[in-house]
């Protein structure tokens, strides 16, 4: 399990209309500080993203974050963090977080977290990376997105074996065993087995 010291978490600026969203995003936060894993992500203090960074802080974790000098007063800086990078652009945020990541984990979000994701499992079908990546799939949030894949599976826009590695469970407990797994099979490989 050493081979997993970073995750990167994708997630809302807001925090939705369900607790069980936030509950989610304190879970995860809790989760990888009691695993000794760095949490990297956006940067901000608000919404998912800053309840995930506060519950891996309060329980004694590392946070590293990541955000847009644009977005620093927007998305409000967290201020309390291990790390902090203030970067030029979105596409310097995204590419140093994957940097500092051993894999990457979505919560609930809207379109940048949707951005954040299908970028990473793109680079991941390319060959970039073969890094896991996971999904929290709270409350069936994500169900239909799901079957929309599902559907691009049928009508041929994409492939079985690149749709299989997104991990999705509904608790992160049960995903990072997954993860971890899938990090063990591939140490060492520089591109993905199924490109």
């Amino acid at each position: 399990m050493s081979t997993i010291a970073s995750l990167c978490v994708f997630c809302g600026s807001n925090t939705g209309a369900k607790p069980a969203y936030t509950e989610a995003a304190q879970t995860l936060g809790r989760l990888l500080a009691g695993r000794e894993i760095t949490l990297v992500y956006g940067g901000g203090k608000v919404g998912l993203m800053g309840t995930v960074a506060d519950a891996a802080l309060q329980a004694g974790g590392k946070v590293t974050g990541v955000i847009p000098q644009s977005l620093v007063e927007k998305e409000v800086e967290h201020i309390g963090l291990t790390e902090l990078h203030v970067v030029g652009s979105m596409h310097e945020r995204k590419a140093l977080m994957a940097d500092l990541s051993d894999g990457f984990i979505a919560l609930a979000g809207g379109m940048g977290t949707l951005d954040e994701l299908f970028e990473i499992l793109t680079w991941a079908q390319l060959g970039f990376h073969a890094k896991p990546i996971g999904l929290v799939n709270t409350l069936g949030y994500y169900d239909h997105l799901l079957a929309f894949l599902q559907n691009a599976l049928a009508e041929g826009f994409v492939r079985d074996a690149h749709l299989q590695t997104l991990l999705v469970e509904r608790e992160a407990e049960r995903l990072f065993q997954r993860m971890y797994d899938f990090a063990h099979v591939r140490v060492g490989n520089t591109q993905m087995p199924y490109v």
